[in-house]
């Protein structure tokens, strides 16, 4: 800890560089709370995507439902097994222990299934011609 204050000489362009950065740190907060973005980020209300994402523009949308309709066809390539257990996993955020309950199979063979598929899934991902053949 400091015991003692001690002033320093700065020239006048110093100064003003440290009262500017007062002045637009005074103005931020004053436009923070002008545009109530004064709440708390850990308040839960979702206030913090409002702030922090931006809308997506109509291209970005339309490659996600691309992804998205590309993602499922090979996921469709999977067998019956592997293409529910990897939905359930990753799209409806199971977890391996609840898939094997509800599926009264056992947890190692339901993460090796899910483990299988993702890398079969790799595999054709890399190929793009193997995603429209069956």
């Amino acid at each position: 800890m400091y015991k003692t204050d001690v002033f320093v000489d700065v020239a006048e362009e110093v100064l003003a560089a440290i009262r500017g950065q007062e002045q637009d740190d005074a103005a931020y907060e004053r436009r923070k709370f002008r545009h109530k973005a004064h709440y708390s980020l850990n308040r839960g209300d979702g206030i913090e995507n409002d702030a922090l994402n931006r809308p997506l523009t109509p291209e970005e949308i339309l490659e996600q439902k691309q992804l998205r309709e590309e993602v499922y066809a090979a996921l469709m390539q999977l067998t019956a097994i592997q293409a529910r257990r990897i939905y359930a996993r990753f799209y409806l955020g199971m977890t391996v222990a609840e898939i094997a309950r509800i599926e009264g199979a056992d947890r190692r063979r339901v993460w090796e299934s899910i483990r299988r598929g993702l890398k079969k899934l790799a595999r054709r991902w890399t190929q793009p011609d193997n995603l429209t053949a069956a």
